[in-house]
C-alpha cells in the first residue's frame, strides 16, 4: 500500500508538471500568434489623387544663412527634385546660367529646397517654389545678377529664377520657377536650366492651381540630389 500511495504520487507530480509544461506552451503561442498578427495588420495606404500623395504643408523654414557661391558651374550639372508628386531632373545650363546656375546647384545640394513646397502654381504658366519660408518673399539671405540675352525666350519646361518687380533683371535668389506654357515672359529672369525628364510630373503639378494661382494641394519638395562631375 505505501508503495503504491508513492507511486500515485509521482504520478500526480508527474501530471502537474506537464500541465506546466502546456501552460507554457500556451503562453508561446499566444505571444507568437499575437506578434504575427502586428506583423500581418496593413498600414494604412497612402492616398493618392491625380497622382499626388496627400501631405501636409511643411512649416516654415529659417530665411536667410546661406552663402553666395563664387564660382560659376564647371562640367554636366543635373539636379533631381523628388516631391508627393513624383520626380523629376533639371539639365542645369552651366555656360548660360552663371552665378545663377552655381547658386542652384549649390542649394539643391545642402537640402536648402527640401521641406519646402510652390507657393506658386498657375495653370498653364508657371510653378514656383524654392521659398523657405512658403511666403513668396524668403531666400538664402544673398542675390546673384545674370541677365539673360534680350532675345531669351522661356519655353515650357524652363527653369528660371524669379525676382522682385523692382529688382534688376537677372537677380536671383533661392526662388525658382518652372515654366508650364510656352512663353509670356519678357527677359529678366536668368535662366538656370531645363526639365529633361519628369516633364510628366511637372504637368501635373502644373494643373493643381486656381485662378488666383494659389496652390490647391500641397506639394512639397521632400528631397533634392545633385549629379554631376
Amino acid at each position: 500500500m505505501r508503495y503504491l500511495t508513492l507511486l500515485l504520487m509521482l504520478l500526480a507530480l508527474g501530471v502537474a508538471g506537464c500541465g506546466d509544461d502546456n501552460n507554457d506552451n500556451g503562453d508561446s503561442g499566444s505571444s507568437a500568434a499575437t506578434d504575427t498578427q502586428a506583423q500581418t495588420i496593413a498600414k494604412p495606404p497612402v492616398q493618392k489623387v491625380g497622382g499626388c500623395a496627400d501631405v501636409a504643408q511643411p512649416e516654415a523654414k529659417k530665411d536667410g544663412g546661406e552663402q553666395k557661391p563664387t564660382e560659376t558651374l564647371s562640367g554636366d550639372y543635373q539636379v533631381t527634385f523628388k516631391t508627393n508628386c513624383g520626380s523629376f531632373t533639371v539639365d542645369m545650363d552651366e555656360d548660360g546660367g552663371g552665378l545663377s546656375a552655381a547658386s542652384f546647384v549649390q542649394l539643391a545640394d545642402d537640402g536648402f529646397y527640401e521641406n519646402t513646397f510652390f507657393h506658386r502654381i498657375s495653370p498653364g504658366f508657371v510653378i514656383q517654389g524654392g521659398d523657405p519660408t512658403g511666403t513668396g518673399t524668403g531666400g538664402p539671405g544673398y542675390t546673384t545678377k545674370d541677365p539673360p540675352p534680350s532675345d531669351a525666350q522661356y519655353p515650357k519646361y524652363t527653369v528660371a529664377m524669379a525676382k522682385g518687380a523692382t529688382e534688376p533683371d537677372g537677380t536671383s535668389g533661392s526662388q525658382f520657377f518652372v515654366m508650364t506654357g510656352d512663353g509670356g515672359l519678357p527677359p529678366q529672369y536668368a535662366i538656370v536650366g531645363t526639365v529633361t525628364n519628369g516633364t510628366a510630373v511637372i504637368d501635373r503639378i502644373g494643373k493643381l492651381g486656381d485662378a488666383t494661382e494659389q496652390p490647391t494641394r500641397v506639394v512639397v519638395i521632400e528631397k533634392t540630389s545633385v549629379s554631376g562631375p
